[in-house]
């Protein structure tokens, strides 16, 4: 694993690992795409959409089938569970803690991690997105101000079919949806975008070009996904009656959108 080196926690390689052995039973996993070789030296930022309980477990597998290890962030209750908690500070992940007067500080220590060459995964919604359709939702502009702090390069990841193995109000019934998910083992894919989403030649005050940028990259996710949706472009196969829905964050979408992308 090329990003897998001496410098990534010990205790981060061993939940890479673990990942997939989690992941087997509950879903077949199918990854495409992939990071260039200048890309996974970092920093990169990763920004994927974020649709089920199950996504970074998947995420997680799905890095270390390509062989990287990004430093995740992640909501900060994960880091005080008691035994999570531990080893998501012993692999070196970002804590976030929203809605709180610390939330601020993520952004420079994840700004900080880029600089010193990381690859940093996060989801821009900031959320499990509650658009009807379960397409991208408007993103948060912290994705965009870290790479303006940084100088990252952006990447969209996809993925779906995770809502299929854990529905959005886990973990209420946690034991059914994880024996329905043995049973079925529904297809989920992760795509890596092909290039960085272009931030160059944004104008205006900082501001301005965060919520710019912010546009363009949930644009990258949304664009990432299409071919992950073939034949379910407008309502998906399997819908997720546990999940609320919310129209004040709907992005709009483009005629485009509605075809089959190769």
């Amino acid at each position: 694993m090329e990003s897998t080196t001496e410098k990534t926690p010990l205790m981060w390689r061993f939940m890479l690992a673990l990942s997939r052995l989690v992941v087997f039973p509950l879903c077949r996993l199918r990854v495409s795409g992939d990071i260039p070789a200048d890309l996974r030296r970092g920093p990169l930022i990763l920004a994927a959409n974020h649709v089920s309980p199950f996504d970074p477990i998947v995420m997680t597998a799905a890095c270390h089938k390509i062989g990287i290890a990004p430093r995740i962030m992640a909501t900060g209750g994960l880091f005080d569970a008691p035994i999570v908690g531990a080893a998501m500070r012993r692999a070196g992940h970002i804590r976030v803690d929203r809605r709180s007067a610390t939330v601020a500080d993520a952004l420079p220590a994840a700004a900080q991690a880029l600089k010193d060459g990381a690859l940093v995964l996060v989801y821009p919604e900031g959320r499990i997105g509650l658009d009807p359709w379960m397409w991208p939702e408007r993103g948060k502009t912290g994705v965009a101000r870290m790479a303006a702090l940084s100088g990252a390069p952006v990447l969209p990841v996809a993925q779906w079919g995770t809502h299929a193995v854990l529905p959005y109000t886990t973990p209420k019934h946690l034991l059914r949806s994880l024996a329905r998910a043995v049973v079925r083992r529904p297809v989920v894919h992760v795509r890596f975008g092909r290039t960085p989403v272009d931030l160059t030649g944004l104008s205006g005050t900082a501001g301005a070009q965060a919520m710019r940028a912010t546009r363009l990259i949930m644009d990258g996710i949304h664009d990432t996904l299409i071919p992950l949706r073939t034949g379910e472009m407008q309502t998906p196969r399997y819908v997720d009656t546990t999940r609320a829905e919310d129209l004040s964050r709907v992005r709009p979408r483009r005629p485009a959108d509605d075809r089959v992308a190769p």
